[in-house]
């Protein structure tokens, strides 16, 4: 029997099913699209992805360091991976006793009580990639846990700039041993910085022999206020396995266009690289040291990193150098730095990111 036959004798039910899809939103009936697959809660941010290549993909952003405003960077992130590349996107954040976002908490070396608390944590069991931004947090073992389990999957991270010593009393171990996990999962942990704090900016400059990584595609013009970290000791280099994408070259102020200050060489600030875990899965890495929320204000640095998400995914072949990078919504950061008072950092709820 035809469709036509079908509705031509019921007008009633196929007026009836005409007027449920009216009130159905644009995207909420597309397969795996609108179905995000983390509850909402008071807790963290969800963003349920749009259409793009990475639809029923699902990333987990961690924020949760004191100095350089992840609280304003990963929210941004995931709204340009949700709205423009289709990702399903959570954000999870360091809370305090109030489930507060904030970044005022001290630390386990300034304060030997402090335990930090990132709720949400369980999300990484069924997520497909994190990106961590993590700072010298000390996590209860219930938390770490979930950290330990990731390591072990096989699953991509990324890690943005103080992740490379994002925790306190880090207690992974590999064949028995305890690891560092900026040096043995991203490659390379802050050693000093390379240049002047909160003076210097860094011009990002492409590595010529690998202009033609896929994370590469389209990048253009990365510059950011933050200065250029050192990774490993004055005279070496990154780890072999380590493949060098961007350089970071310091200037002589906080201005895009500053002179280059000719006594401080360029470093690596962004490489790609492998990581193997106890069960024997090997994920990809990827790990810039530039991040800073201001720094991305630039969009070749938000270019880079939603590549790299491509990347670590596997998914290299839809990575487009065209792909919209716009930020979505308003983004207009605070400075880095520990001087809370004068740049209104205070204990915030996580909505207020949103």
């Amino acid at each position: 029997m035809s469709p036509t036959k079908i509705t031509a004798g019921r007008p009633a039910l196929l007026a009836f099913v005409l007027g449920v899809l009216v009130t159905i939103p644009g995207n909420a009936y597309r397969l795996n699209a609108a179905d995000h697959p983390v509850p909402e809660s008071p807790l963290w941010l969800t963003y349920s992805g749009d259409k793009g290549p990475g639809a029923g993909k699902h990333v987990v952003l961690i924020a949760a360091d004191q100095e350089y405003r992840s609280e304003y960077s990963m929210p941004m992130l995931a709204r340009l991976l949700a709205t423009h590349h289709g990702f399903h996107c959570t954000v999870l954040f360091s809370l305090n006793k109030d489930n507060d976002v904030d970044p005022t908490q001290k630390i386990r070396w300034e304060d030997k009580t402090v335990t930090h608390n990132i709720p949400g944590l369980e999300h990484l069991e069924k997520c497909d990639l994190a990106i961590l931004f993590s700072r010298l947090v000390s996590l209860p073992p219930e938390q770490l846990k979930y950290i330990y389990n990731y390591l072990d999957s096989g699953k991509p991270i990324i890690g943005i700039r103080t992740a490379n010593h994002g925790f306190i009393d880090f207690d992974y171990r590999k064949d028995g041993k305890k690891i560092d996990f900026g040096e043995s999962v991203l490659g390379g942990s802050f050693r000093n910085h390379h240049g002047r704090w909160q003076q210097d900016s860094t011009r990002g400059i492409i590595v010529e022999q690998n202009k033609d990584h896929p994370v590469l595609t389209g990048v253009k013009d990365i510059w950011g206020t933050s200065d250029v970290y050192r990774t490993y000791k004055e005279g070496g280099g990154l780890p072999e396995d380590c493949l060098p994408l961007v350089e970071g070259q310091p200037l002589m102020g906080r201005k895009h266009d500053d002179a280059v200050n000719s006594e401080l060489i360029p470093l690596p600030v962004a490489w790609v690289r492998t990581w193997t875990g106890n069960a024997g899965h090997t994920a990809r890495v990827f790990h810039v040291t530039m991040g800073s929320a201001q720094d991305f204000q630039s969009e070749g640095l938000r270019r880079l990193t939603v590549n790299a998400a491509y990347w670590c995914l596997r998914m290299e072949a839809d990575i487009n150098g065209k792909s919209c990078m716009d930020i979505v919504g308003e983004y207009n950061p605070p400075d880095s730095g520990f001087a809370y008072k004068q740049i209104n950092i205070l204990p915030r709820n996580p909505s207020f990111y949103k």
